[in-house]
């Protein structure tokens, strides 16, 4: 019985701080390795916003400029698409 109790003890002191220090070690990396992969998501979306930012931008100014050539045809377009609106959304 002495020599169970002997063994538990030494495994309770000195042989499980290894474990932990190890488990605290490998703890550390994982959050580390998911910092810096949340961190390169977040760089990757504000590269691709910023993208969408300046292709909503160009898109915007082709249409201004199509409205200043066109305005009669532009806003025919605009009557029909709210006419064909109206009526989606009247059937409903």
């Amino acid at each position: 019985m002495m020599e169970t109790h002997g063994k538990a003890t030494s495994v309770g002191g000195d042989g499980v701080r290894p474990v932990v220090d190890r488990m605290a070690a490998s703890a550390h990396v994982a959050v580390d390795n998911v910092a810096q992969a949340a961190t390169h998501a977040a760089d990757t979306l504000g590269a691709k916003g910023e993208q969408i930012k300046q292709a909503q931008a160009q898109v915007m100014h082709g249409w201004v400029e199509y409205v200043r050539a066109n305005p009669l045809a532009s806003l025919g377009i605009a009557v029909a698409a709210g006419f064909l609106l109206s009526r989606v959304v009247s059937s409903r």
